[in-house]
């Protein structure tokens, strides 16, 4: 099997594990392919984490799942230096951010020295403890969540942090129909029917990253996400009403996100080439959670996919 059959393999059975979400496990693979990290945000029972837990179980790797809380301390995620009576050393014990796939429950809900140290793993691809650095693995996803509905004694993200993420999406109740297989679904669980996971190698998802980034895109496409992103910092030249909604725009890390991530849907959807559509299929989630909108903007309830359906229709594509 190609590397494309193995990860079309992969997206097919997780939409049958997780029922009604498949934007959810699009963009999990997309951010495997891209080489990023996952900010999911939905109010409870949505199956965020049984997303992740699932595509561990197909992947050769190892799973971890942090819950965030108010007394969690940074070396409760990193690791620590334990002293060794015995050797009268001290020795490091690593934490559980040393796996492939992590899963940080509710990250809003930790202050910000332990938001920091997962900030560092994941931009630098490497933990500091006292006076040494230890590498992180080459496949190293962390999907982060957030509960929308609680908001009483949370810990905001950073701007800084916030920036890391590749994507920041939103997960939505499913439909009638979705809900009665989920229940069906469930049922057949209980009684011991279980789909067997399809197992894919590290090595295979390498490949696909590397074919995923070989794949061709012209210079009006490279144009057109550079244009997307600039004109969220000089939204004036386009539209006037967009000028005063958005108050700071978008880092050259979205150009990068917006890139990568147009790239990986192309070679999802077994394209050799990226369009436009895979730039505008992507633009929502790789922009949310990088715009501040402005108190105008708030005042009058506009939300930030409505203004970034507004930037997609005032910048034309080249």
């Amino acid at each position: 099997m190609t590397e494309h059959q193995h990860i079309s393999q992969l997206h097919d059975w997780l939409n049958s594990q997780i029922i009604g979400q498949q934007q959810l496990t699009q963009r999990l693979l997309i951010a495997l392919l891209a080489d990023g990290h996952l900010l999911v945000e939905g109010a409870p029972g949505l199956a965020k984490t049984k997303a992740i837990k699932t595509l561990s179980n197909a992947i050769e790797g190892s799973f971890q799942r942090i819950q965030f809380t108010p007394d969690l301390l940074p070396g409760d995620v990193t690791g620590s230096e334990i002293y060794r009576p015995e050797t009268g050393v001290f020795e490091f014990q690593r934490g559980p951010i040393f796996h492939n796939l992590l899963l940080a429950d509710e990250i809003n809900r930790a202050p910000a020295k332990v938001q920091s140290a997962l900030l560092e793993a994941m931009a630098e691809r490497q933990v500091s403890v006292g006076s040494h650095s230890y590498a992180l693995d080459s496949l190293f996803l962390v999907m982060a969540t957030q509960n929308p509905l609680e908001q009483e004694g949370t810990y905001p993200l950073p701007e800084a942090q916030l920036d890391r993420f590749l994507m920041h999406v939103n997960v939505d109740y499913p439909s009638a129909e979705a809900e009665l297989a989920i229940l069906r679904s469930v049922r057949n669980e209980a009684q011991g029917e279980q789909s067997a996971a399809p197992q894919i190698s590290q090595q295979a998802i390498f490949s696909a990253r590397q074919q995923a980034l070989d794949i061709h895109m012209a210079d009006a496409v490279e144009q057109y996400i550079v244009q997307l992103v600039v004109a969220t910092r000089n939204a004036g030249q386009w539209d006037q009403q967009l000028d005063q909604w958005l108050d700071v725009g978008a880092s050259p890390r979205a150009t990068i996100a917006l890139d990568r991530c147009s790239r990986a849907h192309a070679w999802l959807a077994g394209r050799d080439y990226v369009s436009p559509d895979d730039v505008q299929a992507v633009a929502h989630d790789v922009l949310r959670h990088r715009l501040i909108i402005s108190f105008a903007a708030e005042a009058e309830g506009v939300a930030r996919d409505q203004l970034i359906d507004r930037l997609i229709h005032c910048v034309p594509v080249a």
